[in-house]
């Protein structure tokens, strides 16, 4: 990506002036990651207050264990549905567009997920954690916000960096589902349902950090700086995005390895609470296991990050494949052993990190800037629709066999990322 503006003030698209020089581009960077810094932070601490005890809220209001799963589901489900119109949008409007939106309409979510568990109504609880799933959208959006402007060796790093960010919050988030709980007490709300209720106020801070913070936009910034005379608005349509995949094997391999290591980490993950409940694990050491889990998922990002630009991002894809096949051996066989189970979590973490950040490098140095969006868009699109059909897949699996086949099974979904990536490699050498 060459950030060489064709005259001295570049324009922005839709008429959105943003003069920016070579000599500006440093500062830009460096404060366009602290905005995406603090959303992260807000958005992680959104996603995991409510997603720590979802299965749970999900069992108590539908009555049956084997509808747990549609929790993560219609989470997952409701960040496909929007990562669509959300990519169109943003390549239209921009980053910042976006994800007001998508922060807005997770906390709207939420909301809906509280009157739902009020009134014990499992499809109405259901619709709220479709809405809810949009601050997840927005998380996962903001990782190529942080790539738009960055330089074509650091790129890895900078998502890396916003990924790290959701550290703070996603950490913090299982460990205060509890007081969120009791905060709630008296106020005809289950306790199970009280997290979504700060997850609700926290996406409504996050939109408006973005909406202040995020100036100018990243992406109609790197856009101005790197269009041709030719350039067409007809380059950034969905259609020319998968155009683009279309025309690009690291593209598809970037798709699969995203897919593929966000699936199974969902199907074991959102699982894992209920297998915990079997072995008599409370709420406070079930938010521990999560809160592990979650370190592992965002902590060591920028670690992936550094060896993605510095190994290369096959290299790195061969270990998220390494890892989540280690994480689902430890887990699947942990039993009794709640030690074991969070130290396969932990591990789990790490392997969708290593996946996410390569994967993300990777499909973003695989397609022109023009189709960049949209492409970005349909990534999230796909890897969000197959986790929501592994998670919806975990709970009647779980039901029926157990943990341990689900983490046998989720090991399965490594195989295609696994030969693609070999294949590249042989290809590349």
């Amino acid at each position: 990506m060459t950030h060489t503006p064709s005259a001295p003030d570049a324009t922005v698209p839709d008429g959105i002036s943003a003069p920016v020089t070579p000599a500006e581009l440093p500062a830009l960077r460096r404060r366009v990651q602290a905005a995406l810094i603090a959303t992260q932070i807000l958005g992680g601490l959104g996603i995991a207050i409510g997603f720590a005890l979802a299965a749970v809220l999900a069992r108590d209001v539908s009555g049956t264990e084997a509808l747990s799963g549609l929790a993560s589901t219609a989470s997952v489900a409701g960040s496909a549905l929007l990562a669509m119109p959300l990519a169109t949008l943003m390549a239209r409007r921009g980053r910042r567009a976006g994800l007001v939106l998508a922060y807005l309409l997770g906390a709207l979510g939420a909301g809906v997920v509280v009157l739902g568990a009020v009134l014990g109504n499992f499809p109405v609880l259901l619709v709220g954690l479709v809405g809810f799933g949009a601050g997840s959208s927005a998380n996962l959006a903001a990782r190529f916000a942080a790539a738009d402007l960055a330089e074509p060796d650091r790129r890895a790093r900078a998502i890396s960096t916003v990924v790290w960010a959701t550290t703070i919050g996603a950490v913090l988030g299982p460990n205060v589902a509890a007081p969120a709980g009791k905060s709630v007490s008296g106020l005809g709300i289950p306790a199970a349902a009280g997290p979504f209720v700060w997850a609700a106020g926290v996406f409504v801070l996050a939109a408006a950090v973005v909406a202040v913070l995020l100036r100018p936009d990243p992406l109609l910034t790197a856009r101005a700086l790197d269009a041709g005379p030719g350039e067409a608005a007809e380059g950034r349509s969905l259609r020319a995005g998968m155009d683009a995949v279309r025309k690009s094997p690291r593209a598809r391999l970037a798709l699969v390895t995203i897919a593929g290591s966000h699936t199974a980490m969902v199907s074991i993950m959102s699982m894992t609470p209920v297998a915990l409940t079997h072995h008599g694990a409370d709420i406070q050491l079930i938010g521990l296991v999560i809160s592990g889990h979650i370190a592992g998922m965002y902590a060591f990002s920028p670690l992936m990050g550094w060896l993605s630009d510095r190994l290369g991002r096959l290299a790195v894809i061969g270990l998220a494949v390494g890892l989540i096949g280690a994480a689902a051996l430890v887990a699947g066989t942990a039993g009794p052993s709640h030690g074991r189970t969070a130290l396969g979590l932990f591990v789990l973490g790490l392997g969708w990190s290593a996946g996410l950040v390569s994967g993300s490098a990777l499909l973003t140095d695989s397609v022109p800037q023009a189709a960049r969006a949209a492409v970005q868009g349909l990534s999230d699109f796909v890897m969000n629709t197959a986790a929501g059909a592994g998670g919806l897949a975990a709970g009647l699996i779980v039901s029926q066999a157990g943990y341990g086949p689900l983490n046998a099974i989720a090991a399965c979904l490594l195989l295609p990322m696994a030969a693609l990536a070999l294949r590249g490699a042989l290809r590349k050498a």
